[in-house]
């Protein structure tokens, strides 16, 4: 192993004493052609292009003498650090830091960054980046060749955004470019690139972060919107009355039972959502679709929790509630007037899904499209017994459960010692059908 291994950051600015030293003093120096070059590296120095970290990092450990990796910005942030500290390498470091390139790339466009997500595209992660940037109306996407602003813009085809493409920070060929995401497909991109994705609903507060909901409680004390952080409402699934309005607007008197029809059901309620949540188990980079979702309760609980979420209901007055609900908790939900199966074309691959309403035919059309996991509501038994051969017949592993619930209610006359409590009116059930892919 190398005598001493520093890993020096740069973002073009000159090198601190310590850096200098450093590089000064090397036996074997690794980076960038482009860095290589400007540096000073001793003339005497073994020189290595980085390529593939993995095969500088065994380069490194089988040199004697003292070893310096350059990086951009600062390495230990989505950087060579990770790689070289890999335990089968058996090195140990000295980082020398600069300024990140997120950081760099937030102080171009003069904006904070402390309410952002931040992303890697690098190793075919560009869906779920992109699904984090549905989620959310900040997020630094580190790009990789293959996985760039180009291929951003075109996943996200659909959803306005605004694009701040960030390329050769700190070098002298540096460029800063905004863009609508529309026109970003448009031009050919340097690699890598660092790409601001900026915008949508929850996007209005001071500084251009979330007016309000989960993130804009988090925003002024903790940084980013951490897993699982659903904001200063507590609770998987918030009450059915926290939301506006309830299911659809009401059938015409007459109108046949269509399980997908306006007026065919209300907000499934919070035990339901609940269980539905936990069956689901999205998490930050994954895509949900909510088909049916009246109101928009359950799809609102899903981006709480920081899945992008793409809700569909055919009754454009529940779009216009689920609107108002999604604004109300600081929630991108993108909303898709229509009837499922005739639209879940057109959407975004899924990585989970809910059929709330539509029956085993909106359930047959989203296997279609093969999520890992799917959640369906039947109305009957006989119609649950349908969902379930359906969810099998398409090999994933099917199961399910009728839901039942009835409310305890306070003692006639509010007894002190609280007892005497009384069961209310129980619900008439909720069956509950579920799938997930085999492995």
């Amino acid at each position: 192993m190398a005598d001493r291994i520093t890993v020096i950051g740069w973002d073009g600015t000159p090198l601190t004493e310590a850096a200098a030293a450093a590089l000064a003093a090397a036996t074997l120096v690794a980076g960038a052609p482009y860095q290589l070059k400007a540096l000073p590296v001793p003339p005497a120095a073994e020189r290595i292009a980085l390529g593939s970290i993995q095969l500088a990092a065994r380069r490194i450990a089988e040199h004697r003498g003292a070893a310096v990796v350059i990086a951009e910005g600062d390495p230990g942030f989505f950087g060579v650090v990770r790689t070289l500290r890999r335990p089968e390498y058996g090195l140990e470091l000295e980082v020398l830091p600069a300024v990140s390139s997120v950081a760099a790339a937030f102080a171009r466009a003069g904006m904070p960054w402390e309410d952002a997500q931040v992303a890697s595209a690098h190793g075919g992660r560009l869906r779920r980046a992109a699904n984090l940037c549905r989620a959310h109306p900040k997020v630094a996407v580190l790009t990789a060749p293959g996985a760039g602003p180009a291929e951003l813009a075109l996943m996200l085809r659909g959803v306005h955004r605004t694009f701040v493409v960030c390329e050769a920070l700190g070098t002298p060929d540096e460029d800063v470019t905004v863009l609508t995401s529309d026109r970003v497909a448009d031009h050919i991109w340097r690699d890598p690139s660092v790409v601001l994705v900026i915008g949508g609903s929850s996007a209005g507060g001071p500084g251009g972060g979330p007016a309000n909901g989960a993130a804009g409680e988090a925003a002024g004390w903790l940084a980013g919107r951490p897993v699982g952080y659903p904001g200063p409402d507590r609770g998987w699934a918030l009450p059915t009355e926290t939301y506006t309005g309830t299911g659809r607007t009401p059938a015409p008197p007459g109108t046949p039972a269509d399980p997908g029809a306006p007026g065919a059901s209300d907000t499934l309620p919070a035990h339901v959502r609940a269980l539905v949540l936990a069956r689901l188990g999205a998490r930050p980079g994954d895509l949900v679709w909510t088909v049916g979702a009246g109101s928009g309760a359950l799809a609102v609980d899903a981006a709480r929790f920081g899945a992008a979420v793409v809700a569909v209901e055919a009754d454009r007055s529940a779009c216009a509630r689920l609107a108002v609900n999604a604004r109300r908790y600081g929630v991108e939900v993108e909303i898709v007037h229509g009837r499922g199966p005739d639209v879940l074309g057109e959407l975004p691959e899924p990585d989970a899904a809910v059929v709330e309403t539509g029956g085993p035919e909106a359930v047959r059309a989203v296997l279609s499209r093969k999520p890992e996991r799917i959640v369906a509501v039947a109305r009957t038994l006989a119609e649950a017994e349908e969902v379930r051969r359906v969810i099998a017949g398409a090999g994933y592993r099917a199961d399910g459960a009728l839901l039942q619930s009835a409310p305890l209610l306070p003692p006639v006359g509010a007894a002190a010692d609280g007892t005497g409590l009384r069961l209310g009116m129980g619900d008439p059930g909720t069956f509950l059908l579920w799938g997930a892919q085999k492995p």
